[in-house]
């Protein structure tokens, strides 16, 4: 180059000489040639397409840029009102889901006992898997059970569906329930069930009771059970914003993280005892009078009476009235308010048939408990009466001091006074607290009762239905929401309907008459259920044939996920469904489940790559062992690859409880296709294979509703007519506004009513894009949420019982006595044009029956519950009890250490720790909790895989204290191997002041932190931090306690081969656990 040449390049010379018209250097002066010919990747694209983002469930929107229908760049949607415009580091890889080297294109096939992959014809596979599921159904089939008519499979299984659209979800749990198959069940099961239970069973729903955006308006948050600014970074914007307006932020976690240096206050506490620092709290707002009286007295049971027989654990060391200790469950009879009765769901009175089933699953219907019988219960306004809640939860939570909570929790005194203070100074009628938690609370064997101590919590500060409020459950999956409201779970039916129960002699209605409330809309429940059976058999449903109720699988207990496992292991269970979930490395003991697995005749795959649930036949941890060799294992895998995101249109439902539209950007590659046209075919053929068939098993196949458009060479079902259907049509043909137009006479159907109207008017409601620029906070134009579009759930809370703003400050919903109908910023939560004065007549039923002063329209008093009188199987009030895996015995109640009625699985590889004072528990002296990291996604499936993240998080770790380290032997840098009962794995130490030793009654106790992203497949690998955990449950959700657990640990790396379970066996030897440890008593 010429010197005159670089003299020109030179931005100063251009500067000075006025060359760019650039005279002050800030524009076309500072730009060099090379920068000045460089063009974005976006600039040349030929369209760009609106989407959401498929990780967590925060939501954020998406802009897909397209050129020679290829995806070339994913950006942030500036004008989506949760994200705007902000991605995470998942978030900006996502990327490389479409694009990625990683992914598969083709349909693999292994054979049983076969040693590698073979390709296989996609039409062949989908024939062969039609197959299998013919003749396992065929060979499995049960019509009944102890003289209960049943009608299913207990032969095949499903697990996944958190990570794919509503309306994947949706054809996924009809075709399976046409097919008899219970055992169906996803991601939400392992991660947020106990969300359902516990806010199901408070307020009257199981989702979040407000949305990420309005956080901006707290006075206080808590975060608690959650590192929202590393697991949900780009929602965590909003507690940023609240920050800036003057709120003051809790992060209560064993571990300082990212979210504990942008709070006011870090609350360290021991894992697994979190319902005795809530406890306190409560018992600190009661004592101290602190809380919403009005609110108390008007909107929750606080005044309601209690039965004379029910007899609380401060009565009978450590249980409630009711347990039987033989069969370790709970009759909760005595739980009931005087002179009534509130029915567990699907429950028959009469029959008592939950009583005769365990009552699984009942939590998690609709959360009132079911119907009632009797009157109503009698009430004392003053709150003085001895048996009112209001004096049951005093005496309750009495000795839940502070000093109690310091033995416990390990939080000094004036550290937890502060907490008590902060959010009784920041709620009341002119300022409001939230809580927001994620798995840190649901993962226990009491993670129900977690949630339900931050209910109670919040019923008493009068934060419920109000701005600023509620309690927000972080969900980790972009549509785990989803898959619960429109669930792949075996106990619900879509709207969280329940599935029925067997029964001899039970007809449709007797069923709904065990089960609607008398009050609220839950009385509407025929309506809902009948307009379900008509989306699911079409013309086959009619009133003659209870609109084929008969046709649904009855359940008898408990069939989720991990009964699956054991039923795999002792052979029941035969072919398995996997549909972007990975066992392998994700659930609880993933041991058992590769062990489960290889017991399977067939198993179906669907991913974007060879996860470890596809490949542990040949390259699982057993391999390495010897314990299972690839040529005995008889398994036959069928590997699908999976469409992306961006290949597909659907909705996603976030943790706002919106639903929310993602278009098709361009089409999947090879073998490559979506879950919706996988379901769609599968059911297809072998609906055509059983054509003609007289067997009655085949009605219900038979009679399903099947008739979705399909659109393109790939015959892509319609994503839009499944949502349709969801929303429901009229009697004719016309699609529905809103659930309360809903019949119970076999003409209108609808397949998920509480999404009722997210296609009305014929137009895709969740598809609506309305920036957040050009609308209020409340972004009401931006998707759709349910119920009715509504943001805050129960928001007629947010005014006092007459009608008026609690406080101009917090005016959200209010009584327009002019116009007679209730306005304000939200769609009212409540019978729009019912006057806060109203009383019903005696006698009125369901939506009649509501009081102008009922917020809690969904349950059966209309009601907060702080005292659950039904629909929990643990008890009415949340209590402390020590995790299965204890260093210490429970302080509270030494006799009663673990919660009676927890779940536990004792089998070979399933060994329990013994715990607190029992001989033993030395050998396990460290309490292990796990996390997750900003750039990995759950059990590493969307983020081992990507090249982006996995060179941000690379290696497998284990967090501790300096204190630790030197204790043990631990360098920084240097290997460290976890040891449980279970497995032994091993992983980086990373030596960090973040995370403190406690002082727990008397000593000091070390924390171990663990992410759970690593298996040994992808771009990077490692040991899964889920291998140490066991199987022992929740009892309401049946989710494992993977958050609080013991283990040892000791420098360098794990042994390899067989020398690893002989290391587990050596250390089972020394803490006395034997085969038959854990199986004789719990306590």
């Amino acid at each position: 180059m010429r010197i005159p040449d670089r003299l020109r390049d030179w931005p100063v010379y251009r500067q000075l000489t006025g060359e760019a018209g650039d005279r002050s250097g800030r524009g076309g002066a500072a730009t060099s040639p090379t920068t000045a010919r460089l063009r974005p990747r976006t600039h040349s694209a030929d369209r760009v397409v609106k989407s959401v983002c498929p990780y967590c469930a925060v939501g954020c929107g998406q802009d897909v840029y397209v050129k020679d229908e290829k995806v070339v760049q994913i950006e942030g949607d500036p004008d989506s009102p949760v994200s705007r415009g902000r991605l995470c580091p998942k978030g900006s890889a996502t990327l490389q889901l479409t694009t990625g080297l990683s992914r598969e294109h083709q349909v693999l096939y292994r054979r049983p006992h076969g040693t590698d992959w073979e390709a296989l014809d996609l039409d062949t596979a989908m024939d062969m898997v039609a197959e299998r599921v013919i003749r396992t159904r065929r060979e499995t089939w049960e019509w009944e059970k102890d003289g209960a008519r049943t009608a299913r499979t207990m032969g095949i299984a499903s697990l996944g569906g958190a990570t794919l659209d509503n309306e994947e979800n949706y054809l996924i749990k009809k075709l399976l329930t046409g097919l008899g198959v219970v055992q169906v069940e996803n991601q939400a099961r392992v991660c947020h069930s106990a969300t359902v239970a516990g806010l199901g069973t408070s307020f009257g729903r199981g989702g979040a009771t407000t949305f990420m955006q309005d956080l901006q308006h707290s006075d206080c948050i808590v975060i608690q059970g959650s590192n929202f600014a590393e697991a949900h970074p780009v929602g965590f914007q909003w507690v940023m914003e609240a920050k800036a307006r003057g709120a003051r932020i809790i992060h209560v976690d064993p571990r300082y993280t990212r979210t504990s240096a942008l709070a006011d206050l870090h609350v360290p506490l021991r894992a697994g005892t979190d319902i005795a620092f809530l406890g306190g709290i409560i018992n600190h707002v009661l004592t101290e009078e602190k809380d919403f009286r009005e609110y108390v007295l008007n909107y929750t049971n606080a005044a309601t009476l209690v039965g004379e027989d029910y007899k609380d654990t401060e009565d009978l060391g450590g249980v409630f009235s009711g347990l039987d200790e033989d069969g370790h469950v709970y009759d909760p009879h005595s739980w009931q308010y005087e002179g009534t009765e509130v029915q567990q769901p699907t429950g028959d009175p009469d029959e008592q048939y939950e009583e005769r089933t365990g009552g699984y699953g009942g939590s998690e219907t609709h959360g009132s408990g079911g119907a009632r019988t009797g009157p109503w219960p009698p009430r004392d306004e003053t709150l003085r009466h001895p048996r009112c809640v209001y004096q049951v939860l005093k005496r309750h939570y009495a000795r839940y001091t502070p000093e109690l909570v310091e033995e416990i929790c390990g939080v000094p005194k004036e550290t937890f006074l502060e907490v008590c203070e902060a959010l009784t100074a920041n709620s009341g009628p002119e300022r409001t607290s939230a809580f927001c938690y994620a798995v840190g609370w649901t993962q226990h064997t009491v993670g129900s009762q977690y949630i339900r101590a931050a209910s109670v919590l919040q019923l008493l500060l009068g934060n419920i239905g109000r701005p600023g409020g509620g309690i927000q459950a972080l969900r980790g999956h972009a549509s785990i929401q989803g898959s619960s409201d429109i669930p792949t779970l075996y106990n619900l039916l879509p709207g969280y309907l329940p599935m029925p129960h067997a029964h001899a002699h039970e007809t449709l209605d007797d069923f709904i008459e065990a089960s609607r409330t008398k009050k609220g809309f839950w009385a509407e429940m025929r309506s809902y259920f009948v307009s379900l059976l008509k989306a699911y058999y079409g013309e086959a449903a009619t009133p003659e044939n209870d609109f084929c109720f008969d046709h649904l699988p009855r359940l008898t207990g408990d069939h989720s996920t991990y009964q699956t496992v054991a039923a795999q292991l002792d052979g029941t269970c035969k072919g398995y469904f996997l549909m972007g979930e990975n066992p392998a490395v994700g659930s609880a003991n993933t041991r058992l489940q590769r062990l489960g697995m290889a017991n399977l005749e067939w198993l179906v795959v669907r991913d974007f790559s060879l996860i470890e649930s596809a490949t542990w036949w040949k390259d699982g941890p057993e391999i390495e062992t010897g314990e299972l060799r690839t040529e005995d294992i008889g398994t036959e895998v069928f590997f699908f690859p999976a469409a992306a995101h961006t290949e597909k249109s659907g909705s996603f439902t976030n943790t706002n409880r919106w639903v929310q539209w993602h278009h098709t950007a361009v089409e999947p590659e090879g073998d490559a296709r979506s879950d919706l046209w996988f379901m769609y075919h599968l059911g297809r053929r072998i609906r055509e294979k059983l054509a003609g068939s007289t067997d009655p098993m085949d009605r219900p196949v038979l009679d399903l509703a099947w008739d979705y458009p399909v659109t393109g060479p790939l015959e892509e079902p319609v994503a839009d007519a499944v949502l349709a259907e969801i929303s429901g049509h009229g009697p004719d043909g016309g699609p529905l506004s809103a659930y309360t137009e809903l019949k119970d006479d076999g003409s209108t159907r609808c397949g998920c009513w509480i999404y009722c109207g997210v296609y009305a008017d014929g137009v895709n409601q969740a598809a609506r894009k309305k920036p957040h620029t050009e609308q209020d906070w409340v972004a009401a134009e931006w998707a759709w949420a349910w119920p009715a579009n509504r943001r805050i759930l129960y928001n007629r809370a947010s005014a006092a019982p007459d009608g008026t703003p609690w406080s101009e400050r917090k005016s959200y919903v209010w009584w327009d006595a002019e116009s007679g109908t209730w306005t304000g910023h939200d769609v009212p939560d409540f019978v729009p044009d019912l006057a806060p004065d109203h009383v019903p007549e005696d006698g009125a039923e369901g939506v009649a029956a509501l009081r102008g002063d009922d917020p809690f329209i969904m349950q059966a008093d209309g009601k907060g519950w702080l005292f659950t009188p039904a629909g929990l199987e643990d008890g009415p009030l949340p209590t402390h009890y020590e995790p299965q895996d204890s260093p210490f015995p429970n302080a509270l109640y030494p006799t009663t250490p673990r919660s009676p009625v927890r779940q536990t699985m004792a089998r070979e590889g399933n060994r329990y720790h013994p715990s607190g004072d029992e001989p033993g528990a030395e050998v396990f002296p460290y309490v292990v909790t796990t996390h997750r990291l900003t750039e990995h996604f759950t059990a590493g499936g969307m983020s081992r895989w990507s090249g982006y993240l996995a060179e941000l998080q690379p290696e497998f770790f284990c967090e501790i204290s300096p204190q630790l380290a030197a204790e043990r032997g631990l360098e920084h840098g240097g290997w460290a191997t976890i040891v449980t009962a279970r497995n032994a794995v091993e992983a980086r130490v990373l030596v960090t002041e973040r995370i403190r030793p406690l002082r727990v009654q008397g000593r000091t106790v070390h924390q171990i932190g663990l992410p759970f992203h690593w298996g040994p497949n992808g771009v990077v690998t490692g040991d899964a931090a889920n291998e140490l955990v066991a199987i022992s449950l929740d009892p309401n959700a049946h989710i494992q306690e993977d958050k609080a657990l013991t283990a040892d640990i000791r420098p360098g790396r794990r042994p390899r081969g067989p020398d690893l379970p002989k290391l587990v066996a050596e250390y089972r030897r020394r803490a006395g656990i034997t085969e038959r440890t854990g199986t004789e008593v719990r306590k």
